[in-house]
C-alpha cells in the first residue's frame, strides 16, 4: 500500500510484508482491542469520553456521543427493546454527527477527533456502514472521519438515481460531493481517504472531482473493474457479485438476534464471534420486532453497483487518478472463497499503471480485510 509520503513502493511479495496479518488470528479477543494501537508521533493520545451529549450550535450539524443511551437504534433485541447505539465492548465508541446534504442528511462516525495529523477519511462497502471501520479505529489512534453514505446506516439522503440528468447526479458523483460536505462540516481541508468495496470506487471518483482535498487514497478490495462473466448485464451482476448479501435486503426478521445468526451462516462469518461484528448487525436493521429489515434497499444497491461497473466517472477517475493511488487485495472473496475478487495483481499494476503500491493482504476476505484485527492492521499500516 502507499506509504505516508507517496512514495512507489510496490510489492509483488503479495504477503510478506503485512506486520500480524498471517496470525489468522479473525476471532481474537477483543478485550484487549484496547491496548493494540497505532503510535501517532510516539505519543498515545486517548479521546476522553464523558458520555455527555455534545451540540455544536453552528452550520446545524448536531453532535453525539454514540456511548450516550439516549440514542437508540431502529433495531430491538429479542424482547422487543430498543438497542443503545454501540454495546458495552470495552471499545472507544464514535461520536456521531448528522450532516446536511442535498436531500437529507448523513451519520457521519467519529473516533479520535482530537487526534493530530492529518485525518482519514473512511468510506465503507455497498451495503455497509460506518460502523465497518470499528477495527481499524481500535488500531489506530489518527482522527478517523467515516459516513453512513446516503440510502445506508442512519443517513437520510435520498439515494441518487440510476442514471443522472447531470454527470454530478450519478450515485458515485453524488457520493463523492456528499464526502466533500462531510470534509467542509468537520472543517477538514485535506483528508487521506481509504474506501472498501463500493467506497473504493468512490474514494477514486473523490479524488478525481476535488484533487485539493484528497491527500492520497487507499484502496481496500475494490475500486479497480470487477471480473464479470462476458455478456452479464450489470443489473444481474448485483447478486451475482454478492450473493447472500444481497439477497437479504428482500427480507425481514423477526429479532435482531435471527438477522445475526443469519450472519452467522455466511461463510465469511462462520465461526467469528465478536461484539464488534454484534454491533455492526445490530445497527445494520430498522424497523420493529417481527418487521425489521436491513436499513438499504436493493434498488439502491442496483443504481450505485450500475455506476460503479458502468459509469464515466469511474472510468475517467482511474484514468487519471490524480493522487497517490494505492491498493490492498484480499486473499479470498465475499464468501471466503478463492479466487479472490482481484487475483492477479500483476495484470492489474500493467492497466493501471498509475497505482502506487498493490499489496495481497493474506488470511483475510473481502469482510475480513477491514473487519477483524488483522486485516485492520494491514489497513493501518497502509496508510502509515
Amino acid at each position: 500500500m502507499h506509504e505516508g509520503g507517496g512514495a512507489d513502493q510496490s510489492d509483488t511479495s503479495d504477503s510478506a510484508e503485512q506486520p500480524d496479518a498471517g496470525e489468522g488470528a479473525e476471532n481474537r479477543d477483543a478485550r484487549d482491542g484496547a491496548e493494540r494501537r497505532h503510535a501517532t508521533d510516539g505519543a498515545q493520545r486517548r479521546h476522553a469520553a464523558d458520555g455527555t451529549e455534545r451540540r455544536h450550535a453552528t452550520d446545524g450539524v448536531e453532535t453525539r456521543h454514540a456511548t450516550d443511551t439516549a440514542e437508540k437504534l431502529d433495531s430491538h433485541d429479542d424482547t422487543g427493546a430498543s438497542r443503545p447505539n454501540t454495546p458495552a465492548t470495552g471499545e472507544p465508541a464514535p461520536s456521531s454527527t448528522d450532516i446536511s446534504v442535498p436531500g437529507g442528511t448523513l451519520r457521519v462516525g467519529e473516533w479520535h477527533p482530537d487526534a493530530e495529523g492529518i485525518p482519514w477519511l473512511l468510506v465503507h462497502g455497498i451495503t455497509a456502514s460506518h460502523l465497518a471501520w470499528a477495527w481499524v479505529a481500535r488500531e489506530t489512534t489518527a482522527r478517523l472521519i467515516a459516513p453512513d453514505l446516503r440510502g445506508r446506516g442512519r443517513s437520510t439522503a435520498t439515494p441518487a438515481p440510476a442514471t443522472g440528468n447531470r454527470p454530478g447526479d450519478a450515485p458515485l458523483a453524488r457520493h463523492a460531493d456528499d464526502l466533500v460536505a462531510v470534509l467542509d462540516a468537520k472543517n477538514i481541508d485535506r483528508a487521506v481517504v481509504v474506501g472498501h468495496s463500493m467506497g473504493a470506487f468512490i474514494a477514486l471518483v473523490l479524488a478525481d472531482r476535488h484533487p485539493d482535498r484528497v491527500d492520497r487514497v487507499v484502496l481496500v478490495d475494490g475500486g479497480l473493474p470487477l471480473d464479470l462473466p462476458a455478456g452479464m448485464h450489470p443489473r444481474d451482476a448485483v447478486r451475482h457479485v454478492l450473493g447472500p448479501t444481497a439477497a437479504r435486503l428482500d427480507m425481514r426478521f423477526a429479532t435482531t438476534g435471527a438477522y445475526r445468526d443469519f450472519w452467522r451462516a455466511h461463510p465469511a462469518f462462520t465461526g467469528r464471534e465478536d461484539p464488534l461484528l454484534d454491533a455492526y448487525f445490530a445497527y445494520d436493521l430498522q424497523g420493529t420486532p417481527g418487521h425489521l429489515r436491513p436499513a438499504t434497499t436493493f434498488a439502491t444497491v442496483e443504481a450505485d453497483s450500475i455506476d460503479q461497473n458502468t459509469g464515466a466517472s469511474i472510468e475517467r477517475a482511474r484514468e487519471r487518478m490524480p493522487r497517490p493511488t494505492a491498493l490492498l487485495a484480499a486473499e479470498r472473496g465475499l464468501r471466503g472463497e478463492t479466487p479472490p475478487l482481484y487475483p492477479d495483481l500483476d495484470t492489474l499494476r500493467s492497466a493501471h499503471p498509475a497505482l502506487t503500491t498493490t499489496r495481497r493482504v493474506p488470511h483475510v476476505d473481502h469482510y475480513s480485510i477491514v473487519m477483524s484485527a488483522p486485516g485492520a492492521r494491514a489497513v493501518v499500516h497502509a496508510v502509515g
